[in-house]
């Protein structure tokens, strides 16, 4: 008896816990790292300290065990379901985030191609940090489309005439997490293949992945907390680095090892693969976007029927995962973002380098979420109109 009503009560305080942690929760507009799905950070709570019959959490498991090889194959397995990933694709877990692929995509494919001639498109801050790093490593880059000169407001138009079909690659950043742009199409590169860093689309939506050569992606955005880098890479393009290139950026090393050439970022491929358990349990990509689709839908038309915010981004152009927006003022910017933390909205500030406002709706944010953003939106322009 003593022991059914000691169990009672820490089942009972733990109970209270739970729900205290609940209505703590709040909407988390980080433009990364981000939002997870309740489902999945429940999951891993309940098996933080075991899992499964191991007797160990995942974060003490030895990436060699067979507990650890069946969580990281399931995950490949589960993405390539999701993704409909062809078979003639490698899919790579990996560290160092999507920077650390700026020179990767560099040093594993300039040699495709004799011209060794790498291509870019600079559509924002980080593409326009991946050809730099390229003309940094000495790589034969040109940039052959830009928007810089309008702020970034839009993504550039790349037609087949121009690329230039004797380069190694085109490199692109499909989603601008910055700015708030994406690439409403996929450029038509002919033979020379397509690179694209999808760090703040990926999984959003379904993508055609024969279209591309690589895609790359930080995960802490829509896939999993920081620390975990996919790549997944065509195998015709594998084997083509030189000798010199370090080992842990060769592609082909990763893919020959089943990205466990060292120590992999095994916690995050263990959230990564409850994710993907999620999207699949909804109804996969094609539920996903729909349900992107509803949330962006419903803030860019409240942006749209109004004339206190202002959305710079170019109707075509426009981001179903970062919105933003300003009010034209930056000290009414200043205090959007203070106030709307106070009740609840975090992390709405815009990047440092644009100011205003940005709303990150990942994958994770509840319809819910947005509908108490627009509420405080209005509310907001009604108790501080501008002068």
């Amino acid at each position: 008896m003593a022991f059914r009503k000691d169990f009672s009560n820490t089942f009972s305080r733990w109970l209270a816990h739970q729900l205290e942690v609940f209505m703590n929760r709040v909407y988390n507009f980080s433009a990364g790292p981000s939002m997870l799905p309740m489902p999945v950070l429940e999951k891993a709570a309940a098996e933080l300290v075991c899992y499964g019959t191991s007797g160990m959490s995942v974060m003490e498991m030895s990436h060699r065990s067979p507990d650890y090889e069946a969580i990281i194959q399931k995950a490949e397995a589960d993405l390539r379901a999701i993704m409909n990933i062809p078979d003639n694709y490698k899919v790579l877990f990996l560290q160092g985030g999507a920077s650390t692929q700026f020179s990767s995509v560099a040093l594993n494919l300039i040699n495709r191609s004799p011209s060794k001639k790498a291509l870019y498109a600079v559509s924002g801050q980080f593409s326009g940090k991946a050809y730099k790093e390229a003309l940094k490593m000495g790589i034969n880059a040109k940039c052959i489309a830009t928007t810089k000169d309008d702020n970034f407001d839009h993504v550039p138009t790349i037609t087949k005439d121009m690329v230039d079909q004797d380069a190694s690659y085109l490199h692109i950043c499909f989603n601008n997490t910055i700015y708030g742009t994406k690439f409403g199409y996929i450029p038509d590169c002919g033979d020379v293949p397509l690179v694209a860093d999808m760090s703040s689309c990926i999984i959003s939506e379904p993508v055609d992945v024969t279209k591309f050569g690589v895609i790359y992606a930080g995960a802490q955005k829509n896939m999993a907390p920081a620390g975990l880098t996919l790549v997944i890479v065509r195998e015709d393009l594998l084997g083509l680095a030189d000798d010199t290139v370090p080992t842990m950026l060769d592609w082909k090393t990763m893919a020959d090892n089943d990205s466990m050439y060292n120590t992999p970022p095994c916690y995050a491929i263990y959230m990564a693969g409850l994710v993907y358990d999620w999207i699949s349990s909804i109804g996969g990509l094609e539920v996903m976007k729909e349900m992107n689709e509803k949330k962006a839908k419903l803030l860019y038309d409240y942006l749209d029927s109004q004339n206190y915010y202002v959305a710079p981004v170019k109707a075509d152009s426009r981001s179903m995962m970062n919105v933003t927006f300003v009010t034209g003022d930056a000290e009414l910017d200043k205090k959007f973002a203070k106030d709307a933390a106070a009740a609840g909205l975090k992390n709405l500030k815009g990047h440092r380098s644009v100011g205003g406002m940005r709303a990150s709706i990942y994958n994770a944010m509840p319809y819910e979420g947005v509908e108490a953003l627009v509420a405080f939106m209005k509310k907001f322009a009604q108790e501080n109109p501008k002068e």
